[in-house]
């Protein structure tokens, strides 16, 4: 009996879409509503994300407008931002809080493409426990009698092709936040 290789590859992708949204999360010199993702505010006593009680906009590549839809929560928003590690100051006019993103510089861009690359470091790291976990479970059907030693060879090469093209694709992804961060 083979090892079904479906459940790793599903956290092969589950790894790639933590990667990719955690990338959105990263300031590119460009206004991105995805910034605020992490950024929560306490509504009603709940820890709240602002988009649930505001309208987040983007007017143009440099602002984001957030409208929130109670005037009374315009402070909460503006501390929590404040205190994020956006490192942007947000502008309070009574009625919505503006967001103007400033253009990265050169040193700034540089640090983040590192950051870039150690967060894609961690995802293949991730991606290397994925592939250890189904070898111990290969070899561990092995053990049972489950699966002959050629079977377990394939499952082996099997999970380490799997590995080599999710590794493939972190780089990939890397590389276009790479690019988009690098972009003057």
């Amino acid at each position: 009996m083979k090892l079904d290789t479906t459940m790793y590859e599903d956290k092969m992708k589950k790894t790639i879409s933590a990667l990719e949204s955690e990338f959105k999360t990263i300031r590119a010199g460009r206004a991105n509503p995805a910034l605020l993702d992490k950024i929560m505010i306490p509504y009603y006593g709940t820890p709240t994300q602002i988009g649930s009680v505001a309208e987040i906009r983007v007017p143009d590549a440099r602002n984001i407008v957030i409208s929130p839809w109670e005037t009374k929560i315009l402070k909460d928003i503006e501390k929590a931002i404040q205190t994020s590690d956006l490192g942007i100051n947000p502008i309070n006019d009574g009625k919505l809080i503006r967001l103007t993103f400033p253009p990265l510089t050169e040193e700034r861009r540089k640090d983040i493409t590192k950051q870039l690359a150690k967060m894609g470091e961690d995802a293949k790291v991730a991606l290397r426990n994925i592939r250890r976990d189904a070898n111990d479970t290969s070899k561990e059907m092995k053990k049972k009698g489950e699966m002959t030693e050629d079977e377990l060879k394939q499952s082996e090469k099997a999970i380490q092709d799997l590995t080599d093209k999710y590794t493939k694709v972190v780089d990939g992804v890397v590389d276009v936040k790479n690019k988009e961060i690098m972009q003057v």
